[in-house]
């Protein structure tokens, strides 16, 4: 039997509050929706978690932590979610590759959003693999303020070296 994944229920209050802003921000830019929304925080941030293509964004701490992860993402990285709430973003990628993830958010600051980047990314376990076409966007609250950053993507695959 195939169930639909789920938001851990300690995680659902605060993952409802990011998808919406996630969801709002990428309509504001794009002026297209990411998933088919319901308009209720829970659902959309449950249909969101439940979609077959990454979703995954941080904060705007000095070092920024993950906030939402989902299960496309949380199964590619190898994360529990309540786990992956406590990480710095930067862990998503080897160490060599930090710098340049940096310097792409950076830019998508600025920019407000960054289309078909491609980049090595490291899992929980240390399994290194590309992502590709990955669309990166600013995630801002209703009142505009900045929030944090977010990426979707469908297309990886593991590095042969």
């Amino acid at each position: 039997m195939n169930t639909i994944p789920q938001i851990p229920p300690a995680l659902l209050d605060s993952w409802a509050r990011q998808s919406d802003a996630v969801l709002n921000s990428y309509f504001s830019l794009f002026g297209q929706q990411l998933i088919t929304r319901t308009h209720d925080p829970r659902q959309d941030a449950e249909r969101l978690f439940s979609a077959p293509f990454a979703v995954i964004s941080h904060g705007v701490e000095s070092d920024p932590l993950i906030n939402f992860a989902n299960k496309f993402a949380l199964d590619l990285w190898g994360y529990d979610p309540l786990i992956i709430k406590s990480t710095p973003s930067r862990l998503t990628a080897e160490a060599k590759a930090q710098a340049e993830r940096e310097k792409i958010l950076r830019e998508t600051s600025i920019k407000g959003f960054l289309k078909n980047y491609e980049g090595i990314r490291i899992s929980a376990s240390g399994r290194r693999f590309i992502i590709s076409n990955v669309t990166i966007w600013n995630v801002s609250g209703a009142s505009g303020e900045q929030l944090g950053q977010a990426a979707t993507f469908s297309n990886w695959r593991d590095c042969l070296d």
